[in-house]
Order: C-alpha cells, then sequence, then structure tokens
C-alpha cells in the first residue's frame, strides 16, 4: 500500500483520458481520408435537403453543394493539385524550412538555443516563448513554420519536454492571434470588413484600424501570462522530460569553443547589417518595400513576405556560422543541410495532402458558410442584454470557428449580421469586433480545420512518434478554455470600467 502511486489531480487525469481517445483515432493521414469520405457524404445529404442561407452582406442564396452530383465530382477531379499547390502551409513550410535547414544543420540554432537556455529561469522560457508567438502574429503565418519548431528545441535544450515549448508556442502563435503590442494587417482587414458591416445601418460610421490597439496591446500581456501559467502549471506537469544525461549538463554549463564564439559574432554582425537593410527597403518614402498606399499599413509588403526574408536570413546566417567553424568547406556541404530539411517534411507532405482536400471540399460544398450563417442568426433572435449579447458572440464566434479557419471570411460572413444588430442596441462596433475577436482567437488552437494544425502535429512526432490529434488537442484544451473565459470576463470588466477599446 506504501507503494502505491499518488492519485493524479482531476484535471491530469481527464486530460489523459482525453489524449487516449483522441490518440486511439487512426493516423492522422487516414483520418483526414476518413474526413474527406464523410464530407463528400453529408455534402450529398445537405444538398437533397436542399439546406440553404442567405449571405447577410450580398443577400445571395448560399446552397449545399453535392461533391457525389456531376458538378462535385467534376471539381474534386480537376482540383485535386490545386488544393494541394495552394493550401496555405505547404508553400510557407517549404521555403522556410530550406533557410532553417541550413542554420540546423550547420549547428548555428543549436549554439544559439543553449546560449538562450543556459542561465535562463524555467519561468521566463515559458513566457519568452508564448509572447514571442503572440508578437508572431504581425508577420503573417511565419510563427507556425518557424517559431513552434524552434520552441520544442529551445525546450528540449533546456532539459524541459520538447511538446510544452510546442504547446507553449501554438498557445502564442494561434491562441493569442488577436493580441500584439504593434498593430498589424489583420486589424486593417477586420477594420474594413466592421465599417462596411456598420455602414448598413450608420452610413458615415467608420471603425478605425486601431479601433481595439488599447485592448489589445494589454491582451498580449495577458495571454503571455495566462499562457506561461497554464504551461507551467497545467501542461507541462503531464509530460515526460528528455532523458537525463551528461548531454544536459553540458547544454546548462554550455562553453563555447573561440572558433563557435567568432562565428556568432559574425552572425550578430550580419544580423545588425540585414535588419538595418530591411528598415532602409521600408521607411523611405520611395523605398522598395514601402506600401505605396499611404493610409495602408506601412511595411505590408515586407510582411507579406515575411517567410521568404526569414529562409534568407538562417540561409546566409547558416552559411557565416558553417564557414567560419569549419563545418562547412564547400558548397555541396550547405546543400546537403537543406536536402536533409526537406526529406525530414516527408511525412509532413503526405499528411498535408489529405489535410488540403478535405478543407477545400468543406469550403467548397457551403457547409461552413451556412453553419455559420444560421448559428449567427440563432443568437440575434434570443432577448439578451448588452453585456450577455457579447459574451454570447464570444462563444458563438468560438463554436463557428471550429467550422471555418479563416478569422477575414468568418467575420464577412457574420459581422452585417451582428454589427448592425448590437449598434441599434447601443453596442458599438469596436466592442462587438473585439469579442469576435476573443472567441475566434480562443479555439484556433483546438480545431483540426485550422489549416496548420497538422502541421503542429507532423511537429509533435519529430519529437514523439506515437503523438496524435488527441496529444494535440489534449495539450491545447486547457489554454484555450481558459484564454476563452479569462479574455472574456478581462473584455467584459474593461467595458464595465469604460475604458477605450483603442484610440478614437
Amino acid at each position: 500500500m506504501h507503494n502505491a502511486k499518488p492519485r493524479l489531480p482531476l484535471i491530469q487525469r481527464w486530460l489523459n483520458a482525453l489524449e487516449m481517445a483522441g490518440n486511439r483515432l487512426p493516423n492522422p493521414v487516414l483520418l483526414f481520408i476518413y474526413f474527406c469520405i464523410a464530407i463528400i457524404a453529408v455534402s450529398a445529404i445537405a444538398a437533397y435537403l436542399q439546406l440553404s442561407a442567405v449571405h447577410p452582406a450580398t443577400q445571395d442564396l448560399i446552397s449545399a453543394k453535392s461533391l457525389l452530383s456531376r458538378e462535385g465530382i467534376n471539381w474534386i477531379i480537376s482540383n485535386t493539385v490545386n488544393n494541394f499547390i495552394h493550401f496555405a502551409p505547404v508553400g510557407s513550410v517549404l521555403v522556410a524550412i530550406l533557410g532553417i535547414a541550413v542554420a540546423e544543420h550547420s549547428g548555428l540554432l543549436s549554439h544559439v538555443l543553449k546560449r538562450l537556455t543556459a542561465n535562463a529561469p524555467p519561468r521566463i522560457l515559458s513566457s519568452f516563448v508564448v509572447f514571442a508567438g503572440v508578437m508572431s502574429s504581425i508577420g503573417f503565418d511565419s510563427g507556425y513554420v518557424v517559431l513552434i519548431p524552434l520552441a520544442a528545441l529551445m525546450f528540449q535544450a533546456a532539459g524541459r519536454s520538447p511538446l510544452a515549448g510546442i504547446a507553449a508556442a501554438f498557445a502564442g502563435v494561434s491562441g493569442g492571434y488577436s493580441a500584439n503590442l504593434l498593430l498589424g494587417p489583420v486589424d486593417a482587414i477586420l477594420s474594413g470588413i466592421s465599417t462596411e458591416a456598420v455602414s448598413l445601418v450608420s452610413p458615415n460610421r467608420e471603425v478605425l484600424t486601431s479601433a481595439n490597439y488599447y485592448f489589445t496591446l494589454v491582451s498580449a500581456l495577458f495571454i503571455t501570462v495566462t499562457g506561461a501559467w497554464v504551461n507551467e502549471k497545467i501542461v507541462e506537469p503531464r509530460l515526460s522530460k528528455p532523458n537525463a544525461s551528461s548531454n544536459n549538463t553540458e547544454e546548462r554549463q554550455y562553453i563555447a569553443s573561440p572558433e563557435v564564439k567568432r562565428a556568432l559574432r559574425r552572425v550578430a554582425v550580419f544580423s545588425l547589417i540585414f535588419i538595418g537593410l530591411l528598415i532602409y527597403l521600408v521607411l523611405p518614402e520611395q523605398g522598395l518595400l514601402r506600401n505605396p498606399d499611404p493610409n495602408g499599413l506601412t511595411a505590408l509588403p515586407l510582411l507579406n513576405g515575411i517567410v521568404v526574408f526569414i529562409a534568407l536570413y538562417a540561409t546566409i546566417s547558416g552559411l557565416i556560422f558553417g564557414y567560419s567553424t569549419g563545418k562547412y568547406q564547400r558548397h555541396h556541404d550547405w546543400i546537403a543541410g537543406m536536402e536533409s530539411g526537406i526529406n525530414s517534411l516527408s511525412g509532413y507532405l503526405v499528411l498535408m495532402f489529405f489535410a488540403a482536400q478535405f478543407v477545400n471540399y468543406f469550403n467548397w460544398t457551403g457547409l461552413g458558410a451556412i453553419s455559420a450563417i444560421n448559428g449567427a442568426n440563432w443568437l440575434a433572435g434570443l432577448a439578451l442584454s448588452k453585456t450577455s449579447l457579447l459574451l454570447g458572440f464570444i462563444f458563438v464566434s468560438a463554436a463557428i470557428n471550429l467550422l471555418i479557419g479563416s478569422a477575414s471570411a468568418k467575420w464577412a460572413l457574420i459581422a452585417p449580421i451582428f454589427i448592425p444588430m448590437l449598434f441599434l442596441l447601443g453596442v458599438d462596433p469596436e466592442s462587438a469586433q473585439m469579442a469576435y475577436r476573443i472567441g475566434d482567437s480562443s479555439t484556433n488552437i483546438i480545431t483540426p480545420l485550422m489549416p496548420y494544425f497538422g502541421v503542429v502535429v507532423a511537429f509533435m512526432q519529430r519529437h514523439d512518434d506515437s503523438a496524435g490529434m488527441g496529444t494535440l488537442i489534449a495539450l491545447m484544451l486547457p489554454y484555450s478554455l481558459v484564454f476563452l473565459f479569462s479574455w472574456s470576463i478581462l473584455l467584459s470588466a474593461w467595458l464595465a470600467i469604460g475604458l477605450p477599446l483603442g484610440p478614437g
């Protein structure tokens, strides 16, 4: 009796059960094949039942389309290749990995990560990774393909579970997508849609790009603290640490050789030059990477191509480090690094092929749009107080996010319903927009329909062959629930006090 293992806390037992149940599901590739078959069948039934919805902006009738019809079969055949090639996670990951592979193969990443984690207190590491994820949204999707795999290596170098690093980074990148210290493209996109929606009832009303800036700025710090707490108290205790070894001790007592120190200094000098060049290309009025639209985001062209610049920077930095340390002697050496990086993505590419088919099947059938519109109409018909409406809107947005991945696509569908309705009830469009962003961000990390969900599963499997969709959902569910409820409370308190969400 004295040797009995201590009973795990209820939440850990529940998450372990969820993970086991999720991992009993088939291989993610096979699972997406089943999803494709299921959506084909469901689309045929929905088309037979003539399910439909009226688009709130255009008043067009959206009817469910069957993938088993002549039109559907022809669409499947003619778009199978395009579905895969144009799937957002595929191209960006391939481009990024070309550069990161050189930086990793040369030894640069290993030495940088060792230096970063050698003396860092464990709590700061979690906060650092979550905060970096939150800030990465300014660069569109770069956080998914760059930060998440790097976070795994950072935690591993610190003697901690790499899956905890992946979870913390994914929570920041995707769960904290609507929090940032800076204004970004998502602010401009959503505010433009909100302005169009409120014009239905107030033609001269404008929602500024900065409409939510004060709140998103505070939210960046809030999500960092909250995400780090979840990682330390709930997520990481469930995970086993890497096997203790002499290497671990060496990594914590990291001492670089003179050659490595010289190489790192050269990389640091190049980094300053590279950053200075990017600034020079953006700041001058005639800068090559400056947005020609004076009303738009100044660095938009740079941000649109941020993955390319990350790959270029990583490649050149890796070359400088490799040649400086003697790891590289000729061009065949670093090309081999690129090839090894692409080789490591073979399983990922197979998974992405079928994930791309499923996501595009779902979009083409119209089932996602119909579900979103009908759900929004249902909430609009309820007689709720202003605060209850906003909270209800947050949870409806969170639920809709499980069906449609794109933040702008969902907002374009439901803003014309909710913005006018809430405006007429005395709720400003800025508050409605922020409520939507909270619900949308909070469930990004638990829906397989999010395009990068499969990417994160593939990153996990590099460190744990047994990891599957159940593992990822069990890891991310605590973040999702904590973000959803605590962020909603923060917004309610903010509005109750009467603080402005943004300037103007």
